[in-house]
């Protein structure tokens, strides 16, 4: 573990720092001018001027780039262009919001892929096993639009309309004010994330089921209860534990389609609305932020998994 650490942050670090990098880049050496992109084509030329000067545009290269990045580890995230409120002060609380709808999802699906994973292997090419298998391939060939759309047809103005079809709320209010705007958001990741859990679980559960040992634990006669939680599904772990990494990882970025078809008020939204209104100091920090998090949650992934596998924690 510590030699994984040693070799794996440095490399993390210098992998955050190349976004930031081509991020910064993106601002500079990309056909035409940020400002007049971020103003419009009717601006004046004072006004152009001085967006220029806040962005840092009339800098040589490699004395922007290390202006920027000192402001960065300063703390210095700079104001949003559309709004001229501090970018922390937009992006904090759409990140709470979104952090409560990854760890929603996460449980939910983690929960369910857990269960059906072990109940399809127990009953292996069974009809919940053949259903199960069949439900978790196409569930995981959707597009997230895809079963967002649907989602909203049949739980909110088609068949039912038990909630409702946008997650919007008001600025000074979290998602946790009004849970019931959650639940088709939620819903829609875990359909899609679920299968991947559920699948991953079942290939390793029958694995272990049809292990030597769980054989021997057989014929000691071990409960079918035992020989499932006791004997098969600790082995099952460390490769759940890396399914649930890239679920997270993949909720990083598969929360933006999911926002933007429910106007849910979190982080992916917000990136797509700086994409779309071209608001840079924005689009800089979520960047930034979220290859934080991509290459934290890989280095604790891996920890996680050394530590559900005693075999791998031993050096060799």
């Amino acid at each position: 573990m510590r030699d994984l650490l040693v070799w794996r942050i440095p490399l993390g670090v210098l992998s955050v720092v190349m976004v930031g990098v081509l991020t910064y880049l993106a601002t500079r050496v990309l056909p035409g001018d940020a400002a007049s992109a971020v103003l419009g084509q009717y601006a004046t030329p004072e006004a152009l001027a001085a967006l220029r000067e806040e962005l840092g545009l009339n800098e040589a290269l490699v004395p922007g780039l290390l202006s920027w990045f000192g402001e960065f580890a300063t703390g210095q995230f700079g104001d949003s262009l559309a709004t001229r409120a501090p970018v922390t002060d937009l992006v904090l609380p759409r990140l709470a919001n979104s952090a409560v709808l990854v760890l929603v999802v996460a449980t939910v699906s983690t929960v369910v892929g857990v269960v059906g994973g072990v109940l399809a292997a127990h009953r292996r090419d069974g009809w919940f096993d053949d259903a199960g298998s069949i439900v978790a391939l196409v569930a995981s060939a959707l597009p997230e639009f895809v079963v967002g759309v649907f989602v909203i047809f049949v739980f909110s103005v088609g068949v039912f309309e038990w909630f409702p079809a946008v997650s919007i709320i008001p600025p000074d209010q979290r998602i946790w004010d009004q849970p019931i705007k959650l639940v088709l958001p939620a819903l829609t990741l875990v359909i899609v994330t679920a299968p991947y859990m559920f699948r991953m679980v079942r290939a390793a559960m029958i694995e272990a089921l049809t292990s030597d040992y769980a054989e021997v634990a057989q014929l000691k006669g071990v409960s079918t209860g035992g020989l499932l939680f006791r004997h098969a599904l600790p082995n099952s772990i460390p490769p759940a534990v890396q399914v649930f990494g890239l679920n997270l990882l993949y909720l990083a970025g598969g929360i933006v389609l999911v926002e933007t078809v429910f106007q849910y008020p979190g982080i992916g939204l917000t990136l797509a609305d700086a994409v779309r209104t071209r608001d840079i100091p924005v689009l800089q920090f979520i960047v930034v932020l979220l290859a934080v998090f991509y290459v934290t949650l890989n280095i604790v992934t891996d920890l996680l998994v050394l530590l559900s596998t005693p075999r791998r924690r031993a050096p060799r």
